[in-house]
C-alpha cells in the first residue's frame, strides 16, 4: 500500500479541525482500499459539481467510481521494468544535467576571468539551462512522484516516499503534510485546502475580498519569482502567529527544520558552488540565481495551470459530509485541469500536464497519466462529466485572468456544488 491510514472523517473534520496525519500522507479517499461502506454511499446525497456537467444518481457515481476503480487496478497489475527504468533515467537525467550545468557555470566564470571573455555567455548560459532543466526534472518528476509514495514498491531507498529529500528551500516533511495529506484529501475544498491561493491571492469569487487583494497582480509575480521560498514556509502558517493565534515558541520550534534546509540550499548554490570559481565568483552566483527562478517560475505556472483555470470549481467544506467514493472521484475531477502538449510537455511538468489523473490516482506512477487520460476522459464522456483541458497558453490566460478579475469585488453568479434532492421530481 502507497499510502498509509488517515484518521480522516469527513462526517466529524468537514467542520472541525484537521486530523494530524498517520504518517508521511493520507491515503486519497476514493481510493479501492478506503471505500466507504454501501450504507454510506447509499445515503449520500446527489449534488452539483460543475455547471458543465450532468448530475449523477447515486447508482450512477458509483458505477463510475466502479469503473475508475478498475482503471487503478488493473494499471497497479502492470506495474513493472519499464516503470522502473523510467525512474532511474530521470534519476541519472537529473544527476548529470545538475553536474553539467554547475561544471560550466564555473568553468564558464574562470576560462572568462582568464582569457577568453567573449566564452563567458556561451557557457555560462548553457550552464544555466541545465541547471534549471535539473531541477525542473527534479522537483516536478522525480521528487513530488517518488513523495506521493509511487515508487516504493520498488523497495529502493533512493525512491523511497517517506525519506526522499529534495532540492528546493522546503522541507520534505513539510510538504508531505500540507500537499499529500491535506491537498490531496480536501482538493479544493475552502477552508480546508491551503493550496488555495497559498493564503495570499484571491482566486474565486467565494473566497472574501479584502483590500488587500488589489495588489494580487504585483503579488502573484513576485510569488512566481520566489515560488519555493513561499512553499517553504507555507506550513509555518505565519498568518496565525500575526493574528496572535500562534506562540512565538510554537514558531520557533515549527521554523527550525525549515531554517536548517534554507541554510544548505543557500550554502551549497550560493555559497559554496561560487567559491569554486574563486575570484571569479560572481558570474557562478548570478548564474544559480537564474536557474532557480526559471525553476520558480515554471513550477509556479504548471501548477497554477492545473489548479485555476475557467472551469476548475472551489467547494464548501459541506461537501465533505457523508461523502462517497465516487463523490471524491467527481470533486477531484472537476477541481483540476489538464494540459495539452505532448511527450516533451509531460516530462517537463512532471506528468502534472495530467493533473486530473493525478487527483484521481495519485499513488500511481506519473508516467502512466498520459495512457490513463484517454480512458478517463472516454469514461467522462460517457457519464456526461466535463473534462478540463486545454493548451499551456490557453489554460494560463484563464488563470491571469482570475488573478486579475478577484483582485477586484466579484460575486459568485450561481452556487457551483449544490446538494439535490435524493429523487428530484420530474
Amino acid at each position: 500500500m502507497n499510502y498509509n491510514e488517515s484518521t480522516f472523517d469527513p462526517s466529524s473534520e468537514a467542520l472541525g479541525s484537521v486530523p494530524a496525519p498517520a504518517h508521511r500522507s493520507a491515503r486519497p479517499r476514493g481510493s479501492a482500499e478506503d471505500a466507504p461502506s454501501p450504507e454510506r454511499s447509499e445515503h449520500a446525497p446527489q449534488r452539483r459539481y460543475s455547471p458543465h456537467s450532468r448530475v449523477l444518481d447515486a447508482a450512477q457515481t458509483e458505477a463510475f467510481a466502479a469503473e475508475l476503480d478498475a482503471l487503478r487496478e488493473r494499471t497497479r497489475a502492470e506495474l513493472g521494468e519499464a516503470d522502473a527504468r523510467h525512474i532511474r533515467r530521470v534519476y541519472a537525467a537529473v544527476r548529470y544535467t545538475g553536474i553539467a550545468g554547475r561544471a560550466l557555470l564555473v568553468i564558464g566564470a574562470i576560462v572568462a576571468g582568464l582569457w577568453q571573455p567573449a566564452l563567458l555567455w556561451p557557457l555560462c548560459g548553457l550552464g544555466v539551462l541545465l541547471l534549471a532543466l535539473s531541477k525542473i526534472l527534479e522537483n516536478m518528476e522525480l521528487a513530488h512522484n517518488v513523495m506521493h509514495g509511487q515508487y516504493d514498491w520498488l523497495r529502493d531507498p533512493t525512491f523511497d516516499g517517506r525519506s526522499y529529500e529534495w532540492d528546493i528551500a522546503g522541507t520534505s516533511d513539510d510538504w508531505r503534510h500540507t500537499h499529500n495529506y491535506r491537498h490531496h484529501t480536501y482538493t479544493n475544498v475552502r477552508g480546508m485546502d491551503e493550496d488555495l491561493g497559498y493564503g495570499l491571492l484571491r482566486l474565486f469569487p467565494e473566497q472574501r475580498w479584502k483590500p488587500f487583494y488589489l495588489v494580487q497582480p504585483f503579488i502573484a509575480a513576485v510569488f512566481a519569482l520566489l515560488f519555493e521560498w513561499g512553499i517553504a514556509v507555507q506550513n509555518l502558517h505565519l498568518g496565525r502567529y500575526f493574528k496572535g493565534r500562534m506562540s512565538k515558541a510554537e514558531l520557533r520550534d515549527a521554523w527550525r527544520p525549515v531554517g536548517r534546509k534554507m541554510r544548505r540550499q543557500v550554502l551549497r548554490d550560493y555559497v559554496l558552488m561560487p567559491l569554486l570559481a574563486g575570484p571569479f565568483f560572481l558570474p557562478v552566483l548570478l548564474g544559480a540565481i537564474v536557474a532557480n527562478l526559471i525553476r520558480n517560475v515554471w513550477t509556479w505556472v504548471v501548477i497554477f495551470c492545473g489548479h485555476f483555470t475557467a472551469d476548475a470549481v472551489t467547494f464548501p467544506k459541506e461537501v465533505l459530509r457523508d461523502e462517497s467514493r465516487g463523490q471524491w472521484y467527481l470533486r477531484q475531477l472537476h477541481g483540476s485541469s489538464n494540459l495539452q502538449g505532448g511527450p516533451v510537455m509531460d516530462l517537463m511538468t512532471g506528468n502534472l500536464s495530467h493533473q486530473i489523473e493525478h487527483h484521481l490516482f495519485p499513488e500511481l506512477p506519473a508516467n502512466r497519466y498520459a495512457a490513463l487520460a484517454v480512458e478517463v476522459r472516454a469514461l467522462c464522456a460517457r457519464y456526461g462529466q466535463h473534462y478540463n483541458t486545454g493548451s499551456m497558453p490557453r489554460q494560463f490566460a484563464q488563470v491571469l485572468w482570475r488573478i486579475l478579475r478577484h483582485a477586484l469585488p466579484s460575486r459568485p453568479q450561481a452556487a457551483q456544488t449544490l446538494d439535490l434532492p435524493a429523487h428530484p421530481s420530474t
